[in-house]
């Protein structure tokens, strides 16, 4: 399994923008689809976005689609989520997931998660 970290999040206010990086470890980073999730409290966690394993392909949530942007580079292990236009509503603990190969939306298909990072965003 791969090993992730992510890194980015804070308080920042409605309107703002924040990048997330994550950081993949001790497997071939190309080999796995990429994605975000968040969960916010007392609620699930959701699909937020993907990328398949050489980023040709990038799938958004209709709630971020057109304000988030999700990026790889297979060269430094990394994805990173550009997130713009940020509203309350997209606070939340955001977790970096990877998969092996087929790019996903279901949580249940993702088998190695980050710790999680906290994005709050104020009114």
């Amino acid at each position: 399994q791969v090993q992730l970290r992510e890194s980015g999040g804070g308080l920042v206010e409605a309107g703002s923008s924040l990048r997330l990086s994550c950081t993949a470890s001790g497997s071939t980073f190309s080999n796995y689809a990429m994605a975000w999730f968040r969960q916010a409290p007392g609620k699930e966690r959701q699909f937020v976005a993907s990328i398949s394993m050489r980023g040709s392909g990038a799938f958004y949530a209709d709630s971020v689609k057109g304000r988030f942007t999700i990026s790889r580079d297979n060269a430094e292990n990394t994805v990173d989520l550009q997130m713009d236009s940020l509203i309350p509503e997209d606070t939340a603990i955001y977790y970096c997931a990877a998969k092996p190969y087929a790019v996903s939306r279901d949580v249940r298909a993702f088998e190695s998660w980050g710790q999680g990072t906290q994005v709050t965003v104020s009114s």
